[in-house]
């Protein structure tokens, strides 16, 4: 017979995941509560705020996106998204690919490498003012400004991800391409190009995430034209006398889902590039 292994459960830990759960659950509970809710419900009582609405009613979802003309800024955000995450998955990939297989044997992509990655060390505080002012200049102080501004903030990250996931492809494939006559070029996008589809997807997701929810770079660079995108359109529900939290948080459940839904399609490929593209 085989003997009863005893497992002990890790309380510490166990303790700290029940804590993180808390933290994750609560204030999407309060979200989704208060967005159900009508206003004359919203008291200043602990058991008030915490309890389920008396009845159900989607009447703040279709409020919201009348207010925030929910069907355009949606529309403003898809577009960023996408042809942000498109073109920096293409462009972003080539540099990685080139300084990734050149930078150990090569002074100039080693510079290169650090020059771009040390991006990732300039607030965004300090580029605003400029930004702002260029953009102005250009003409582009609009959704082709943004998505600009989005594949260059998103290029350090996404060529250290994509540089160090190449440490898990073997030189052996390019140089056998290569013996069959395929260039450089043939190489990368027949070749390394496929094989990176985890790091794809996370390089696809996590620019989504920082692209969708992000307020400043459209903000700053597309005001007073009238365009917004759904964390903008947030700011209707602001005002100098106060916050009609009802309305502005069904809104925040209404920008949450397409961007939560795209995550959830994607974890898995997320994880495994993550995991493969650590720099060892």
């Amino acid at each position: 017979m085989k003997e009863k292994v005893n497992e002990r459960v890790n309380w510490p830990i166990t303790i700290l995941l029940i804590i993180g759960l808390i933290t994750v659950a609560f204030p999407l509970y309060m979200t989704i509560v208060i967005a159900f809710k009508q206003p004359s419900e919203m008291t200043n009582s602990i058991s008030g705020i915490l309890s389920l609405p008396k009845s159900w009613s989607l009447a703040n979802f279709a409020e919201a996106m009348r207010v925030t003309d929910f069907w355009r800024s949606l529309f403003n955000s898809f577009m960023i998204t996408v042809i942000t995450v498109v073109i920096s998955i293409l462009i972003h990939s080539m540099i990685g690919y080139a300084v990734g297989r050149n930078k150990a044997k090569n002074k100039f992509y080693n510079f290169s490498y650090l020059y771009i990655v040390s991006g990732m060390f300039v607030p965004f505080a300090i580029l605003m003012m400029p930004l702002v002012k260029q953009t102005a200049q250009m003409g582009i102080d609009n959704l082709v400004g943004v998505i600009l501004c989005y594949v260059v903030f998103y290029m350090p990250m996404n060529v250290l991800l994509y540089s160090g996931y190449l440490v898990n492809i073997p030189v052996a494939l390019e140089e056998a391409a290569r013996v069959d006559g395929a260039s450089t070029f043939r190489t990368y996008w027949s070749i390394i190009f496929p094989i990176m589809k985890p790091m794809h997807a996370t390089v696809a997701v996590l620019t989504a995430l920082g692209t969708w929810n992000d307020v400043m770079t459209p903000l700053v660079i597309m005001s007073g034209s009238g365009m917004n995108t759904l964390p903008l359109a947030q700011l209707t529900f602001q005002t100098q006398f106060g916050t009609n939290y009802n309305l502005a948080f069904a809104s925040y459940l209404l920008a949450l889902l397409p961007i939560l839904i795209f995550y959830i399609i994607c974890q898995k490929q997320i994880l495994n590039g993550v995991v493969n593209g650590a720099v060892k």
